[in-house]
This record gives structure tokens, C-alpha cells and sequence, in this order.
């Protein structure tokens, strides 16, 4: 009877330390997602023969997120104009609650836009430049470091088509590599009153822009017009005995209530190597951009700030949107005899959220570009609306 007795209270002794071990092991959870995006557009152009009205679907994705413990991991495939591919594909290890290493193929942070995705945009389409002179998805490995008043960021990543082409074994020493860093600070920053300044930096050597079997030596800058229905180049440069590259961005936010105001400047130059027989001299390739992006709530109290994102959080349910956008691109630099040509955006945009998972959205933008080698001047006016659901 003492056994059982003796035998009983051990258990029960024992009970609160299991219960305390099984406690601490993490959770693994699973979350599907995914996005659909419905795109109609009306166009008015004097080449309207290259602009037809219709209706698309941009962008349907599915993928699933997973997290266990300070693990956590994300597979996302979209299907666009009868194309399937990989999207996000990586690894993240948080290091503590402020920071954290990223590992796989998505989009490094450099710049504002970094803090949402091409869905997410609040001018609908991302600004031109920032099309241009930024990047898409890489294969790399981030580090982020974010608390109350600074961003940090510092990436190492392969050239973009990594992620798409199939190189053979003698084609890996070839590939292009790059880096680049984000450094922001936000003195101010509460919800409603936000200021903040940032600078960008980056460095790539030459990629490829044709196919696996050919030299990488080369970098492409292009763009299409700002709507996804009708799938028209705007401008494109490619420079050629190209050394590296270098570039950098300086941005700024600032809030005050519902009314913000973002911007930044794009600097890029790419060095060249000289061609053993050469009748001229290649001069350095420089390309730039701006935008400046006027957001007002028009249903809403006030913006609120996304801490890892460095930038301004998605407006709550019920909000409503309007937002004002001017852009400037130039591809063009005679000196290098480079006439990618020029750019000129101006929109107007207005968001509804309609609940946490639906955004509809009307979008009208004047686009004119002039001095490319491919075309002679375009003038678009779009008039575009959307609805999209993303979980």
C-alpha cells in the first residue's frame, strides 16, 4: 500500500515536468495561400492598334506557409498568361524578434517598394522605375535587423535568371552574382505620424540575357506600360560588354494622419570593358528615375507603419483610398549610345478595401515615352479596374 502510495506521488511530482516538456515543443502549423487577380482595361492611344481592351487574369497563385518554432518556410507557384512558375521559395530562421535570415529565391529588399509585394502596390502597378532598376526574384540569402527606429538589410544573390534557367555544368562559374544593402531610419514613427529616410545600395556582375549557352557580359533594363491586360514594351536598354554594375536609391516617407507622402530617386551606372578592336570608346552606361507617390484616406483614420517591411502597412478593412503618382524614367544616355528611351507616367488610383482578404481598385494613367531605337514616341491613356482576393 506505501508503494502504490510512494508510487503515486512520483507520478504526480512527474506529471508538471512533463506537461512542461510537451508544453515547450514548438507547434507546427501549416496556412494555405494564395491570390487572384481580375484585370479590365480600356485603352485610349494614337496606336491604339497595340493596346486592345479586354479582360485578364494577372496573377493566380497557390502555395503554403509553414512555421515551426523560430523556423518557418514559403512555396508559392502562379500562373500568368498560360505560364506556370515558382514564385517565393525559402527558408527563414528567426534569430530573435528582431531580426532574422532569409534563404531561397525572393525579392531582396532595396528601396520603399521593398515593403509590398507587386499585388500589393497602392498606384496598382509598381512605379516604372522601380520596375527598371530594381529586381526580380533572386536566388540569395538576407539578413534583417529591424526595432523601433532602424531598418537593416544585407543580401547576396545570384543573377535573376537563376531562378528560370537550367544552366549546364560549365556554365555555373559564369553566372552572375550581386549585393546589396537597405538602410533606413524612421525618428518618428507611431501610428499616424511617421518620418522616415533611406538608402539603398547595390552591385552586380554581368548576366545573362539571352540563354544559358551565351556569355554573360551583358545587363537588361526594360519595362512595359503600366497595366497588365494589353503587354506592351515602354522601354528597354541592353548594354553589353558590360564590367558590373552599381547603383543606389535614396527614399522618404512621410505621414501624418491619413495623408502620406513617398518617394525616391534611382541612380544607376554600368562600367565597361573595351572590346580589343574598337572604333569608339564605351563611355559608362548611366541610367535614373524618380517617383513621388501622394496617398489620402478617404474613408480612415490613419496609416500604420509595417516594422520589417520598412514602410507603410495595408490600409484596414473598410478604407478607402486615393492616390495620386508621377513618375520619370530615361533608359536613354547618348554617350554610352545607349537610346533605351524616355519615360513620363502620371495616375491616379482609388483603393477600397473591401475586407481583410478583397481590394477593388480603378486606375487611370497618361503614359508617354519618346527616344528609343525600337520606336518611335507612344501615348497611352489607360482607364483599368480590378478585383482581387488574396489569403
Amino acid at each position: 500500500m506505501k508503494k502504490s502510495i510512494t508510487l503515486a506521488a512520483l507520478m504526480l511530482c512527474a506529471a508538471p515536468i512533463l506537461c512542461a516538456e510537451e508544453a515547450s515543443e514548438p507547434k507546427f502549423e501549416v496556412k494555405p495561400t494564395g491570390r487572384i487577380l481580375l484585370d479590365g482595361a480600356l485603352y485610349a492611344s494614337p496606336q491604339k492598334e497595340l493596346f486592345a481592351d479586354g479582360v485578364a487574369i494577372p496573377d493566380a497563385r497557390l502555395g503554403v506557409k509553414m512555421k515551426y518554432g523560430k523556423w518557418s518556410a514559403k512555396i508559392d507557384v502562379g500562373f500568368a498568361y498560360n505560364k506556370v512558375g515558382l514564385k517565393d521559395l525559402y527558408f527563414q530562421y528567426d534569430l530573435n524578434d528582431n531580426s532574422f535570415l532569409r534563404l531561397g529565391s525572393f525579392i531582396h529588399q532595396y528601396g520603399l517598394q521593398s515593403a509590398t509585394s507587386s499585388s500589393m502596390k497602392p498606384t496598382m502597378e509598381e512605379p516604372i522605375s522601380n520596375a527598371v532598376f530594381n529586381d526580380s526574384r533572386q536566388i540569395g540569402l538576407m539578413y534583417e535587423y529591424a526595432n523601433d527606429k532602424f531598418l537593416a538589410t544585407a543580401s547576396l544573390h545570384a543573377e535573376p535568371k537563376a531562378t528560370s534557367v537550367v544552366l549546364a555544368p560549365d556554365q555555373f562559374t559564369k553566372e552572375g552574382y550581386g549585393f546589396r544593402s537597405r538602410l533606413v531610419a524612421h525618428p518618428i514613427c507611431e501610428p499616424g505620424k511617421v518620418v522616415q529616410i533611406g538608402f539603398s545600395g547595390g552591385f552586380a556582375t554581368p548576366q545573362n540575357v539571352n540563354d544559358s549557352q551565351t556569355d554573360h557580359n551583358s545587363f537588361q533594363f526594360k519595362s512595359n506600360f503600366p497595366t497588365r491586360v494589353a503587354q506592351v514594351t515602354a522601354i528597354d536598354a541592353t548594354v553589353g560588354n558590360a564590367k558590373n554594375l552599381w547603383k543606389f536609391t535614396p527614399e522618404l516617407l512621410l505621414n501624418y494622419g491619413p495623408v502620406a507622402l513617398e518617394a525616391q530617386y534611382y541612380f544607376m551606372q554600368v562600367n565597361r570593358r573595351q572590346p580589343d578592336v574598337a572604333i569608339a570608346k564605351l563611355n559608362p552606361y548611366k541610367g535614373q528615375g524618380a517617383y513621388c507617390t501622394l496617398r489620402g484616406l478617404l474613408i480612415g483614420q490613419s496609416y500604420e507603419y509595417d516594422k520589417f517591411g520598412g514602410g507603410l502597412a495595408t490600409p484596414r478593412p473598410g478604407n478607402l483610398e486615393l492616390v495620386l503618382d508621377y513618375n520619370y524614367t530615361t533608359l536613354t544616355d547618348s554617350k554610352a549610345f545607349v537610346f533605351g528611351g524616355r519615360l513620363n507616367d502620371i495616375s491616379a488610383t482609388v483603393n477600397y478595401y473591401i475586407n481583410k482578404y478583397m481590394i477593388a481598385r480603378l486606375h487611370y494613367s497618361y503614359t508617354h515615352t519618346w527616344g528609343t531605337d525600337f520606336a518611335g514616341p507612344r501615348t497611352l491613356n489607360g482607364f483599368m479596374a480590378r478585383l482581387q482576393i488574396i489569403f
